[in-house]
Formats: C-alpha cells, structure tokens, sequence
C-alpha cells in the first residue's frame, strides 16, 4: 500500500545540493525532499510519500486527511513510525512564515 501524509513546512533549506524541510504531521516531525514541489515554503502543507514532498494541498484538505489517518493508526504508524498524536488545539507558527530559509 503506497500512503502519502500532509504535513506543514516548518524549515527550508539546502542539504547536500537538495531542498530538504523539516514537516510537520500533525505533531509527528520528519525530514522531506522538496526537489518535487518547489513552490513549497515554510507554513505551507504537502503530501508526503517516502521521504519526498509530492503535491501541495491547502490547510482544510490537509486537516480532513490527517482526521481520516488518525482513524487508520496502523497504516499511519507504519508509514512513519509511529502514530499520530490526537489532534492539536492550534499549530504552531512556523519558522519563517514569509518562506526565508531560516540561518543554521
């Protein structure tokens, strides 16, 4: 089964030639390639499969999918490692909202 999970740009930045992010999944955060969606920026929400960011989607559709992963915990956790924590009140800003790559 392929499974592909939203998550919010929190940080963009270049690791060895490649844009990588730091996303989160609704409180599950995973390193992901961006070279396939290059409008990606911080604050923004992706499909993730396998370590690559494959679309980009708006908040509402991530938030209903995520719902709908948290009913299916095995096939989430199997594809991250771990389950969805329940849903949190509010997201935490992200790192640079304005879509600068933040200093290391």
């Amino acid at each position: 089964m392929c499974l592909g999970i939203p998550g919010r740009v929190l940080d963009v930045r270049e690791d060895a030639g490649l844009r990588m992010a730091t996303v989160d999944f609704g409180g599950v955060r995973r390193e992901a390639c961006l070279e396939y969606t290059p409008e990606a920026v911080p604050g923004v929400y992706v499909i993730v499969h396998v370590g690559f960011a494959i679309t980009v989607v708006d908040e509402e559709e991530a938030r209903r999918t995520l719902d709908v992963l948290r009913a299916m915990t095995d096939a989430v956790a199997g594809e991250l490692g771990e389950p969805l924590p329940a849903r949190p009140r509010t997201a935490p800003p992200p790192a640079d909202a304005e879509g600068t790559e933040r200093p290391r």
